[in-house]
């Protein structure tokens, strides 16, 4: 099962620098400042810096200082990637849910609690995405998915490594 700490520490740099934009920017997340203070720790270590020093950091190089770290907590990678999804694909998620018929509130999930859908009605949301978004922003948001709640989205693994498989065996059929 794909973790979001094993997410983080394989995106690359740019990635990691725009989530870590977005996870200091995020003020409205439950636990967010105790997250941000284990960020602020993190840093002060990495660089051997006071945690002060670091609070006294603008926003921006703070980021940067966070991207750099590959081994973060599983719970500091998860505020990160959702706090990038919600700041910077708002549509992406409004779409896959719309496809996937669940109520939402522009991306954001409205029912208290959410059965796991069936696999064919994943790779039918997953398909209508793909033909509209960037294969990376939509790999990187199933992958989000997967990671952080794999009881509602594991079978999501299942769907892309199937979508793979065909996008090989349709390319090899060009190449004959």
């Amino acid at each position: 099962m794909l973790r979001p700490s094993r997410l983080w520490r394989e995106l690359p740099l740019e990635m990691r620098v725009r989530a870590a934009e977005a996870f200091w920017r995020d003020e409205d997340s439950p636990e967010i400042e105790a997250q941000q203070m284990e960020a602020i720790v993190a840093i002060a270590r990495r660089l051997n810096f006071r945690q002060k020093s670091v609070l006294g950091m603008s926003a921006e190089r703070r980021a940067r200082a966070l991207a750099q770290i590959a081994d973060v907590s599983d719970a500091l990678a998860t505020r990160a990637l959702v706090a990038y999804h919600f700041q910077h694909q708002r549509p992406l998620m409004a779409a896959f849910l719309d496809a996937l018929g669940v109520a939402h509130d522009n991306g954001l999930i409205t029912a208290e609690e959410l059965t796991a859908p069936a696999r064919d009605r994943l790779a039918a949301a997953v398909e209508a995405v793909r033909a509209s978004f960037p294969a990376a922003d939509v790999s990187l948001y199933l992958n989000t998915l997967t990671a952080v709640d794999g009881d509602t989205w594991g079978e999501l693994e299942a769907v892309q490594t199937a979508a793979a498989g065909e996008g090989e065996a349709a390319r090899g059929t060009h190449l004959a």
